[in-house]
C-alpha cells in the first residue's frame, strides 16, 4: 500500500447522487463499500464530509442571513452527513467513530486528537463532523487541519471529475488534465482545487493532495495501492 493513513474528503453534494438535495442511500452505500474494502487492507481512514447537500453558510448569507449563523447551520449539516455515513459503514460491519468539532455529546464524541489517532490505530474509520468548529472556515480547511493533526500521509479529495484540468472540463471540451502539479503552479494558474486557506495550510505543511473521481468504482482502492489515478498536488 502506498499510504498507511489517509484523510478522505467528500463533498456534501457527492452524497446527493442523482437527487437535487439530501442524501442518496444508494450512493452512500457505494461509498461505504469502497471505504470498507480499503480499511480491510489495513489502511487507516479518516473522513471529512461537506454539508452542501443540506445547507451552505455562504448561500444563506447571500439571502440576507447572518453569516455566522449560516456557517453554524452548515456545520450541523456535516454532522448529519457524518451520521449517515457512520450508519452506512456500520451496516457493512465497519467499526466507526464520529467526532464533532461542536459538542453534540448525545450523537458524537468531541474531537480529541489523541483519541482519534487511537481509533485509527485500532482500525476504526473516524469521521470528523462539524468542520473546524468555527465560522468562516470551509470543510476543505477542516479536512486539511484534521489531516495534519492526525499525521495523515495524504488528503484524497473525491470529486465528480477525474482530476485537475486547465479549466472546467464540464464546460470546456478542450480542457486538459494534469497528472501532477505543484502547489505553486496551482496558485499561479488560479486553479480551484480547494479554498485558499485550506490549500495554503496544506502547502505549508507539505501535505500532498490527490484529486480524483470518487464516483468511479474501485478508484479509491487503486489510489491507495499506488496507481496513478487523478491529479497529485505536491511540492
Amino acid at each position: 500500500m502506498q499510504y498507511k493513513r489517509i484523510l478522505l474528503k467528500l463533498s456534501g453534494e457527492a452524497l446527493m447522487g442523482q437527487k437535487q438535495y439530501g442524501i442518496d442511500s444508494q450512493r452512500l452505500a457505494e461509498y461505504a463499500e469502497e471505504i470498507k474494502e480499503v480499511s480491510e487492507k489495513g489502511v487507516e481512514i479518516a473522513v471529512v464530509i461537506g454539508g452542501g447537500n443540506i445547507f451552505r453558510g455562504l448561500s444563506g448569507a447571500a439571502t440576507g442571513m447572518d453569516r455566522v449563523q449560516g456557517d453554524h447551520m452548515g456545520m450541523l449539516a456535516t454532522v448529519i452527513n457524518g451520521l449517515a455515513l457512520q450508519s452506512a459503514l456500520e451496516m457493512q460491519g465497519v467499526q466507526t467513530r464520529l467526532q464533532s468539532a461542536i459538542a453534540i455529546n448525545e450523537v458524537a464524541e468531541p474531537f480529541i486528537r489523541r483519541r482519534a489517532m487511537r481509533h485509527l490505530e485500532k482500525g476504526r474509520v473516524v469521521i470528523f463532523g462539524g468542520g473546524t468548529g468555527n465560522p468562516y472556515f470551509t470543510t476543505d480547511s477542516a479536512a486539511v487541519l484534521r489531516a495534519i493533526e492526525i499525521e495523515a500521509d495524504v488528503i484524497l479529495k473525491g470529486t465528480r471529475v477525474d482530476g485537475i484540468y486547465t479549466s472546467d472540463p464540464e464546460k470546456d471540451k478542450n480542457a486538459t488534465k494534469f497528472d501532477s502539479i505543484s502547489f505553486a503552479d496551482v496558485i499561479l494558474k488560479g486553479l480551484k482545487v480547494m479554498d485558499t486557506t485550506a490549500f495554503t495550510l496544506s502547502q505549508e505543511n507539505e501535505l500532498p493532495i490527490v484529486v480524483f473521481d470518487m464516483n468511479k468504482r474501485g478508484n479509491l482502492m487503486k489510489l491507495v495501492e499506488g496507481e496513478n489515478i487523478g491529479t497529485v498536488v505536491n511540492l
